[in-house]
């Protein structure tokens, strides 16, 4: 699902090496076994998901995923305000995230919830644009 989801970004950015598309099962199941993992489901199916965890009162958020079908839906809205619920609750007073500075779509979404972009990050030949909001 991950890398079916991400495809479009990496076709996009011409990178095929960008981190979703790279990551190893077994890095998957580390993760899931050391962050908090969400997931939505339909008919028994996942159609979404997103990664976090809490370290020095940030709570870092990562790999919004929402099958293309189901895209535009507010599934990715609901996976950021359930993890964000989460995280604050495991202590987190800041979020941070990251992702392309050509993700117009994206940067959208995550302003659209109260992030802002506080740094970027030169990468091939892109920026990683690094957002942030306060825990409310």
């Amino acid at each position: 699902m991950q890398k079916l989801a991400f495809h479009s970004e990496a076709v996009f950015y011409n990178d095929f090496t960008i981190p979703p598309m790279v990551q190893t099962i077994g890095d998957m199941i580390e993760d899931i076994k050391t962050r908090t993992v969400l997931k939505i489901t339909k008919d028994g199916v996942i159609i979404g998901s997103v990664r976090g965890y809490v370290k020095d009162s940030t709570g870092y958020i990562g790999r919004l995923i929402v099958q293309p079908e189901f895209q535009h839906q507010s599934i990715g809205s609901r996976l950021m305000q359930a993890i964000e619920d989460k995280l604050k609750s495991a202590g987190a007073l800041r979020f941070e995230l990251f992702t392309g500075d050509k993700s117009e779509r994206t940067i959208c979404l995550y302003k659209s919830l109260g992030y802002h972009i506080f740094r970027q990050q030169p990468e091939h030949d892109h920026a990683v644009v690094f957002m942030e909001k306060p825990v409310k």
